[in-house]
């Protein structure tokens, strides 16, 4: 599977499961693409991060990545 197959196919499993959930852990996307090694998926969503596609968002204690603009944003709290 090629970068691109795998960007889509991570963007594609977020987009189905959208309307029950909009963070996802970093476990749940690597299981979208199976077919690719830890590392490589790391850099990819770090890849897909920095084209502002997805976007880090922070609990506290955990780290997800949620599709850039869906869902509760950390910009948006505390207000």
């Amino acid at each position: 599977m090629d970068d691109a197959a795998a960007k889509q196919a991570i963007i594609d499993g977020m987009m189905a499961k959208s309307k029950s959930k909009s963070k996802f852990y970093f476990k749940d996307l690597t299981a979208m693409v199976p077919e690719i090694k830890t590392l490589h998926a790391k850099k990819l969503l770090g890849q897909m991060v920095n084209e502002e596609i997805l976007e880090y968002w922070s609990s506290g204690s955990t780290t997800f990545y949620g599709l850039k603009g869906a869902g509760k944003q950390q910009a948006g709290e505390g207000e």
